[in-house]
């Protein structure tokens, strides 16, 4: 589990194909490894990745098949730069929100202004997802827990203020920039279950409004 809060900018360091999977180095900056190890998991975008190797500056991971196609970790090359973050511990400040690094879809990024001091981002979420974005509520984009200023249909836009800008690679965002999502995980919880007994029902795509018409939520 993470809390979504950026501890460092990494960097593709080797990306090696394996047997149709791929073997990802990330050189880790000044995100500190004395307390990681073999076995650990270091989420890199957002993505949770297993350390398979500790090569000194930096650590090794084997991105899967489904890991390479659900996210935008296959499209990036040697050199690009990524957001860090190591697993939470006991000891951990929830300073975001509970992230679990497993990535709900590839969304893009529509346009970005200045607002100030601060920069406003909207971006376009998988249409599946729509329904978990709600005004004010979490959401993880390449690993930054981030709050949602507004929802229009499967868009959303964020204020990221200049701490942010820094710490992260929102800086490197431009209209049509790929970044993985993951929704809030209460969300999808709260989805199953209002479903109920249904929820085991082959084919079940989520709630309706018949769902919510049937457990009182709309009134006619």
């Amino acid at each position: 589990m993470f809390t979504g809060i950026i501890q460092a900018v990494g960097e593709i360091a080797a990306m090696e194909p394996s047997g149709g999977d791929l073997r990802l180095r990330i050189r880790t900056g000044k995100l500190p490894l004395h307390d990681v190890a073999i076995g650990d998991s270091i989420a890199a975008n957002g993505v949770c990745l297993t350390v398979t190797g500790l090569p000194g500056d930096g650590y090794w991971a084997d991105v899967s098949v489904e890991t390479l196609g659900a996210t935008t970790l296959g499209d990036l090359s040697v050199g690009a730069r990524v957001n860090l973050e190591k697993a939470l511990t006991p000891a951990s400040r929830l300073g975001g929100h509970i992230v679990s690094g497993h990535v709900d879809g590839v969304g893009e990024v529509v346009s970005l202004a200045e607002d100030a001091r601060s920069w406003r981002f909207v971006f376009r979420a998988p249409a599946a997802l729509a329904r978990y974005i709600a005004h004010k509520g979490s959401i993880c984009v390449d690993g930054t827990s981030l709050t949602v200023n507004a929802v229009n249909g499967a868009e959303f836009d964020l204020n990221i203020i200049p701490q942010t800008m820094a710490e992260t690679i929102f800086g490197a965002y431009r209209p049509g920039t790929k970044v993985n999502l993951e929704v809030d995980l209460i969300a999808r919880y709260l989805e199953r279950l209002v479903l109920g007994d249904r929820a085991a029902d082959p084919g079940q795509g989520g709630v309706t409004l018949a769902t919510l018409a049937e457990h009182g939520y709309l009134r006619g």
